[in-house]
């Protein structure tokens, strides 16, 4: 899976440093959340590595992404892990990251709002047949 910022980082030195944190922090998660490369709508946040308990869930996760953006609450946040997944929100982090982890130990988060999935409002619902006019 191509990660822009595992891309620009020797993957050594990634595997390495993943090393060190979870030597150091055992019950830590080692997170990576980036903005949806097509995401127009929702600001950056100030750091893009995270070290989380483990025990976190994807709710929880999401709830501190969250903040750290300072979303309202009206305003759609969708977390997609490896930049296609959406998971359950009641995952722990750990269970996301067994299955999940990138190659050089990192679980890349990415972020997005609804409007990168387009808006159903603007699907025009057509029927292949055409309107049966009523005789009386």
């Amino acid at each position: 899976m191509f990660n822009a910022f595992s891309f620009l980082i020797i993957p050594e030195i990634r595997k390495e440093e993943v090393l060190a944190i979870r030597n150091r922090f055992p019950t830590k998660i080692p997170v990576i959340v980036q903005k949806f490369y097509k995401e127009n709508h929702l600001p950056n946040l100030d750091k893009s590595k995270f070290l989380v308990p483990q025990e976190i869930t994807m709710s929880q996760f999401q709830t501190i992404i969250r903040n750290r953006i300072r979303l309202s609450k009206n305003q759609a946040l969708y977390l997609l892990v490896n930049n296609r997944s959406m998971m359950s929100q009641s995952l722990t982090l750990a269970e996301v990251y067994a299955e999940h982890a990138d190659s050089d130990g990192f679980l890349y988060v990415t972020y997005a709002s609804q409007e990168v999935f387009g808006n159903h409002n603007n699907i025009i619902f057509r029927s292949r047949k055409k309107p049966s006019t009523i005789t009386s």
